[in-house]
């Protein structure tokens, strides 16, 4: 099969291409593209990269992308193809792109990778106690009597509801599976049979020692952990929230937190970042991360690579094997 090597230009945060585009990287997106990796496009009205963006094909994506508008088309013609080396396209691919009948890809897929991860190990430790027994134990600086501090702690049959059956949630369930671990899945789009028992919202967040977040934020998600939910959780249950902080009303947790009575940890905040005042920097029950639990450092690699992947496809004249429709943004990320 011929090969071509579509005229390609990158449209990023510079600092972000810095950190994606390097080594094996950059020397495979050369070797499939006719491209200057050394030309970011930060903001497609710059002058300097009004050229590259009249003769593009492709464009490739990641964070901070400037929004591909119907102006921005008019001045690329030959524009076909966005692929994506990051998660969601909503923030950059525009109503304009799908009238044109532009294709699109997104590195969604690998990107689930880390914070599927991420969920595993605190789900794990949550119900383990960890971060209790870690920190009493340097603070008494002596053996701790875990059994009589946390009767029942542990993994075995404990019961663990995913809520959003996303690319992520569906990984998680797939990384519970060596365990021993009962769990439950809540998604009112979910028409298939995952292997874990489907119910209610209502009801997961009733019987589960561990809810975890994987629901896309929309408008109709806002606040879908509310007071009332929030209430219906066991004590000592763990909320885990690596999706958006929209989906949680961030000050009824805050009160059910500083109550004692549930755990959380906490990847994303509303308004993120936090406040250098929220009191959830100060409660000891919290596991508070700046939003980590997605691709950095070296699993940026990972985002680049199936990108590549994609742009290798197009340029074999292949469809996307992670390609995006239109119709399927109304429900995910």
């Amino acid at each position: 099969m011929s090969e071509s090597r579509p005229k390609t230009l990158l449209a990023m945060g510079r600092p972000v291409a810095a950190r994606l585009l390097t080594g094996e990287v950059r020397d495979r997106l050369v070797g499939i593209a006719d491209v200057d990796p050394g030309l970011v496009a930060e903001d497609f009205a710059d002058p300097a990269v009004a050229e590259a963006l009249a003769g593009a094909e492709v464009l490739y994506t990641s964070w901070w992308c400037p929004p591909v508008t119907g102006d921005v088309l008019a001045r690329a013609p030959r524009l076909r193809a966005i692929v994506h080396a990051a998660g969601t396209v909503k923030h950059h691919v525009t109503e304009a792109c799908w009238e044109r009948g532009i294709v699109v890809s997104s590195a969604a897929a690998a990107n689930a990778e880390p914070v599927a991860e991420f969920t595993l190990a605190s789900i794990l430790f949550a119900n383990k106690r960890v971060l209790d027994i870690a920190a009493l134990y340097r603070e008494r600086r002596a053996r701790i009597d875990a059994d009589g501090l946390f009767p029942g702690f542990g993994n075995y049959r404990r019961t663990v509801g995913i809520v959003g059956a996303s690319r992520i949630g569906r990984r998680v369930i797939e990384l519970l599976r060596p365990f021993e671990l009962d769990v439950l899945v809540a998604d009112p789009y979910l028409t298939e049979d995952l292997g874990v028992p489907h119910v209610e919202l209502d009801e997961l967040v009733e019987r589960c020692d561990v809810v975890s977040l994987h629901a896309p934020s929309l408008p109709e998600t806002r606040h879908l952990i509310d007071a009332a939910r929030l209430a219906r959780m066991r004590d000592g249950a763990t909320l885990i929230n690596t999706a958006r902080g929209a989906l949680v009303d961030q000050d009824a947790l805050v009160a059910e937190l500083a109550g004692g009575r549930l755990y959380a940890v906490i990847d994303v905040t509303e308004p993120d970042p936090l406040p250098a005042d929220s009191p959830l920097f100060d409660l000891p029950n919290v596991l508070l991360t700046p939003h980590i639990a997605g691709s950095l450092g070296g699993e940026l690699s990972r985002l680049a690579h199936q990108a590549l992947d994609e742009l290798s496809r197009y340029a074999q004249g292949l469809p996307f094997r992670y390609g995006v429709e239109a119709e399927s943004l109304a429900t995910s990320a």
